[in-house]
This record gives structure tokens, C-alpha cells and sequence, in this order.
């Protein structure tokens, strides 16, 4: 095969994850091709909005450590690209303090802060109302604020990795769709809708596509749920109070997880306009290519509701209204699959996979990680929690 053909390393899924690993590779050596069956910067998988939350809190000790760590690699890209992407505007989270969700537990999160010695304030509602604005929340509501917590650039991020890869030699190809990624003892051979490459090494960061190229490996395929969540944009009233990003718990009805977030005008745009969701984890798609970029009015409805009730400073009116696909683990405690296909197929040694989970916050440590899972077969953080083990039956 000629050498238009080899590469060290073939990223397949040019998002967020998969540029990091891309560029984390290249610095140390390898010769790299991402594609993208979309196009770099789309926002047609998980990467749509302009917001993602920054938090280092978790409830899982072990998950915790990785945002600890993933905190410097942010400054140090940020550094790099003279940019800045990471907003500490702060985390709040309240509402019901024992509730288990996708995000968290704030009850076992306000531990594991304690146990990892990171500061953070705790709340009643009524001190909620009177710092921030909300207004008739529940007696019984609390929570807590972590100040370092806060929105994350997903464009101005974007762009900084594709500068990283252009800097460091990465080959980008889009659109391209991958049809087959077939590991062996030698390599893998990786099939396109233009070509046949083979590379030493495959990071499949595919993520609401990634079953496809798994499924034929006939180990079964990952416990992914994808859901099509609303984007709602509304007008800030400009009454002056900086508020953090804010994350509301509450218990589930019988027609959604009735949780809902929402984030402060940013600082970056200066446009006056706040963006919100419900994270309701209702009627998953059977295939990402499904989604329809429209938003079920009832749920943006459900948000303008809550709006009216507990947020005076905006207009429940919706200024924009799109869709974020969110896919998830179907064991929340899991959330990402990081690792190996070690065991999957003969040479799952050559192929690193990361999918799944709200893993924006990580994208500068599981790049690295997935540069050193390709370079050196292991990483020193803790990944166990996320291996590709508890498949599924393959659903064709």
C-alpha cells in the first residue's frame, strides 16, 4: 500500500475528542488522518450550541480526579491558541439533594468535594432566591456553588484543535464516511467512501455513529442511548446580577427526568441571550441519523414553563429554539466508554474507542489519553470505570 495510504494513526470522527487525540498524536511523532463523514466544525452530531459546562465536581471520586487533571491542559491549550476557553462564571447545582441523575448527585458530589479537599459553597433555596433571582422555589430545595465551574467555548475550542492539528501535521479529510474498521495482529485496514487505508493504530471517536463499526466485529456493541435534547435561546432582562451556570435536580415525572440547566448570557458573544435545556432522557433514537434538528414543542415548553415560575430575569419567550444530541451509557455510574478493543476482536489493541457521555469538560486529557493508549498501550489516570465491557447485543 502506498505511503498516500499509511498512516501511523487514522482518528475516525473529527469532533472534539477525535482532534484532540488527532493532535495529542502528531506531537508526539505519529503521522495522522482524521476524517469526518461531516465536515470539520459541523454541528451535526454532539457538538451543536455554543456552551458546555465546565465543572470539575463529580459524584464518582475516580471521575473527579480526571477534571482535576483535565484543568491545566485546558490553560495549557488555551495558552497556546491565545484564547480563552474556559469561563469560571461558577457551578450551581440545587434542587432535590438525593435525586440521581445523568449530571450527578449533589448530596455524594458535596462529599467527594470534602474528600478531595475542593472548595465549594452550600446553599438554602432561600439564599438561591435572594443571591441570584430564583424565585418560589420549593421549601425543601438546596444545593451548592463550586466558583471555579462555568461555560466552555465550543467554537472558540473547536477552532483551537484545528489549529493544533494544521500545526502539527495532521491530515484532515472531510466529508468522508467510514464503512469498515478491521483490526488485525499487523495494523488495521480502515475503509472508506473514497479509499482503503491501513494504519498501526485507529481511535474510532465516532460516538453517536461508533456501533456501526463495531457491530461487525460480532462482540455485540456499546450500551449507547441517543437522545435528541431542545435548545431553547431567551433574552436576558439585564437586571444586572451575575449569575453562574445553574443545573436544577428534581424528581422524575411520569413523562421526563425533569431536570433542567441553563447558562448566563456568555461572555464571549455579548449578545443579552441565555441558553437553555431540559435534560430529559425520553424515547431515544433508534439511529442518530434520525434526528430532525427540531425540537418537540412540549419540551420547550416544559422550559419556558419553568421559566415563568422560577426565573424572572428572563423572557420565557423563546428568541431560537435547536436540538443537541446527547448519547449516553445506559449505566449512568459508567459514563463514557474509554479504552481498548482489547478482547473485542483479534488486534483490538490497534483501536482505542471514546464515546458516550457529557465529556466536553475532558476533551484535552482524553485526547491525551487516547495518544497514549496508541503510543504506549496504557495511561496513568484511572480508566477503569469506562472500559468496553457490559456489551450489548448488536441491534441491527
Amino acid at each position: 500500500m502506498s505511503a498516500e495510504k499509511h498512516f501511523d494513526v487514522i482518528v475516525v470522527g473529527g469532533g472534539p475528542i477525535g482532534l484532540s487525540a488527532a493532535w495529542r498524536s502528531a506531537a508526539g511523532g505519529a503521522r495522522v488522518l482524521v476524517t469526518d463523514r461531516f465536515g470539520f466544525l459541523n454541528e451535526s452530531c454532539g457538538s451543536s450550541g455554543g456552551e458546555r459546562h465546565w465543572r470539575v465536581q463529580y459524584t464518582q471520586p475516580d471521575i473527579f480526579r480526571l477534571t482535576l487533571a483535565t484543568a491545566p491542559l485546558w490553560k495549557e491549550l488555551e495558552a497556546d491558541t491565545g484564547r480563552t476557553l474556559v469561563h469560571e462564571l461558577g457551578s450551581l447545582w440545587f434542587g432535590d439533594t438525593h435525586v440521581p441523575t445523568n449530571e450527578g448527585h449533589i448530596a455524594d458530589t458535596a462529599a467527594a468535594m470534602d474528600e478531595l479537599s475542593v472548595p465549594y459553597e452550600w446553599l438554602s433555596g432561600k439564599e438561591i432566591e435572594r443571591r441570584y433571582g430564583f424565585r418560589d422555589l420549593p421549601a425543601h430545595f438546596e444545593g451548592f456553588l463550586q466558583p471555579s465551574g462555568g461555560a466552555i467555548d465550543v467554537r472558540g475550542t473547536l477552532a483551537a484543535l484545528v489549529r493544533q492539528c494544521h500545526l502539527n501535521g495532521v491530515r484532515m479529510q472531510s466529508p468522508e464516511r467510514i464503512l469498515a474498521v478491521e483490526p488485525g495482529q499487523d495494523g488495521v485496514v480502515v475503509r472508506s467512501d473514497r479509499a482503503t487505508y491501513r494504519a498501526d493504530k485507529v481511535v474510532l471517536a465516532a460516538n453517536a455513529h461508533v456501533n456501526e463499526l463495531i457491530r461487525p466485529w460480532g462482540a455485540g456493541e456499546l450500551d449507547l442511548h441517543t437522545y435528541e435534547m431542545a435548545l431553547v435561546t431567551l433574552r436576558d432582562r439585564g437586571d444586572g446580577v451575575r449569575r453562574p451556570f445553574w443545573f436544577a435536580f428534581q424528581e422524575p415525572t411520569a413523562e421526563d427526568t425533569n431536570l433542567f440547566y441553563g447558562f448566563p448570557p456568555n461572555p464571549w458573544s455579548n449578545d443579552g441571550l441565555a441558553r437553555l435545556g431540559p435534560d430529559f432522557e425520553v424515547d431515544a433514537l433508534a439511529d442518530a441519523d434520525l434526528a430532525t434538528g427540531r425540537p418537540r414543542p412540549a419540551h420547550v415548553e416544559r422550559v419556558s414553563g419553568w421559566v415563568r415560575a422560577h426565573l424572572p430575569w428572563l423572557d420565557p419567550e423563546p428568541v431560537s429554539t435547536g436540538t443537541c444530541l446527547a448519547v449516553l451509557p445506559g449505566d449512568p455510574q459508567r459514563q463514557f466508554y474509554l479504552g481498548t478493543a482489547e478482547g473485542l476482536v483479534e488486534g483490538g489493541e490497534n483501536v482505542v474507542v471514546a464515546a458516550g457521555g457529557w465529556a466536553f469538560k475532558l476533551v484535552p486529557l482524553f485526547g491525551r489519553i487516547c495518544a497514549d493508549l496508541l503510543s504506549r498501550g496504557k495511561t496513568e489516570h484511572d480508566i477503569a470505570r469506562h472500559a468496553l465491557t457490559g456489551l450489548r447485543a448488536a441491534v441491527q
